[in-house]
């Protein structure tokens, strides 16, 4: 049984097992590429109805296009991706036609992902234009939507360089929820809001899910925007999980070393206690070529000879919790000292 098929009874709406998406490096012109970057290795997770999942880690570990191989804007290298039931790895744009309108996205640029030149009602309706809606019905969701994520009617006119950007990313979620969606992939889609309009959009996605049900695979480098949202976690490193866990374990008791230094990088609203020496050193080592055994060995503050012989698997340590590490559990991020 795979991790994510425990810890709940709910169907799954979205499952996803051994998923590879690689990419040829430095090939010129019709040679050989010289390199392949495994993005994307072997990740395996589940997604119920009406549930928040969170993808948690470092730039460049391969959150983003994981989330774009789900949503099929990427061709899979190997694996699978199954939503309600349906294989849609292979499936091509006809057949994923109908699949479109029950998995939307919510981007990180609030700036970037809408187009300039168009209103708000042609941003929001553009969907359901796609769709084949006819044009009263457009009209009559896009005022729904609009009114949904807290921004009025006679904003639906203006075009988006006359709103802030906290308001551009509520016209995001109102275009994503226009086809009443299933499924959500939100691709960090508050890193770029200052902290005060995190909160209201983070409260905005849970009153949405709390009302309608949808499931959101919540992309981030935020622990605490994370823990804000997500019932479940999976954290990854280098392309794979290392560990998978209901939300209150996972902070309280941490399993893989990687997501207890991840969470003792979290900032604490405490001026009693001083800033200790950075607790995970050294960068993301190259996908390229990634470390023997263990890939996350050459960070790791307890590793031994074993992890770089041999690379751990993904087992399962509690009901509920599963973890690649070789001694999970025995990494303890040392406190904090008072400030003098």
């Amino acid at each position: 049984m795979s991790p994510q098929h425990e810890g709940t009874l709910m169907p799954a709406l979205l499952e996803v097992a051994d998923l590879e998406v690689h990419f040829a490096v430095g090939a010129k012109g019709l040679g050989r590429p010289r390199g392949m970057l495994r993005a994307v290795d072997g990740v395996s997770l589940r997604v119920a109805a009406g549930e928040t999942l969170g993808i948690v880690g470092e730039s460049g570990c391969g959150k983003t296009t994981l989330g774009r191989a789900i949503l099929r804007l990427l061709t899979p290298t190997a694996g699978s991706i199954h939503f309600d039931g349906q294989d849609i790895t292979r499936a091509n744009q006809r057949e994923l036609a109908p699949v479109r309108k029950a998995m939307q996205a919510i981007f990180q640029d609030p700036f970037g992902s809408l187009n300039p030149r168009l209103r708000v009602r042609d941003i929001v309706g553009e969907p359901l234009v796609n769709l084949g809606w006819p044009r009263e019905r457009v009209a009559a969701r896009v005022k729904e939507v609009l009114d949904i994520v807290g921004l009025p009617t006679e904003y639906s006119t203006r075009y988006p360089h006359a709103f802030s950007g906290g308001q551009r990313q509520r016209i995001g979620i109102a275009r994503a929820l226009a086809p009443s969606p299933r499924l959500i992939v939100c691709d960090e889609a508050v890193s770029a809001l200052d902290v005060s309009i995190q909160a209201q959009v983070l409260n905005l996605l849970k009153d949405v899910q709390a009302q309608y049900g949808v499931a959101y695979l919540f992309v981030s480098h935020n622990l605490a925007v994370v823990r804000h949202l997500s019932h479940r976690v999976a954290v990854m490193y280098l392309g794979r999980i290392v560990e998978v866990s209901d939300e209150p374990a996972l902070f309280a008791h941490p399993l893989h070393p990687y997501t207890a230094a991840l969470i003792a990088a979290v900032p604490e609203p405490d001026p009693t206690l001083a800033l200790g020496p950075p607790v995970l050193e050294g960068d993301l080592p190259s996908p390229l070529s990634p470390p023997s055994g263990c890939t996350f060995r050459t960070r790791c503050p307890i590793a031994t000879n074993r992890c770089a012989g041999e690379a751990p698997s993904l087992a399962q340590h509690a009901p509920g919790r599963w973890v690649r590490c070789h001694f999970p559990g025995h990494y303890q991020v040392p406190s904090r000292p008072e400030t003098p």
